[in-house]
């Protein structure tokens, strides 16, 4: 895996393409998805598609129900390219 800026980045531009933001820099680890970038529950689900697509990583439905910041997607995805 690259490293954990190169992580952060590919994540930060995937989410910015999905939710048709023009300026990826106001995602950081802290936004909520929720409440920061307000992604409704069916923009969350397409986002998680994207995320596994770009990652080439299958994401549970149990995590995709508790992620609710990016870092949390950070984390998740550590995790993952890791095993």
């Amino acid at each position: 895996m690259g490293s954990d800026s190169d992580t952060y980045e590919k994540l930060r531009a995937i989410i910015a393409k999905q939710l048709e933001l023009d300026d990826a820099s106001v995602i950081t680890p802290e936004s909520t998805f929720n409440g920061d970038l307000e992604v409704d529950s069916l923009d969350l689900i397409e986002l998680v598609i994207s995320i596994e697509d770009g990652f080439s990583i299958d994401i549970d439905d149990t995590t995709a129900g508790k992620i609710e910041t990016v870092q949390d997607v950070i984390n998740y995805l550590e995790e993952k390219m890791a095993e």
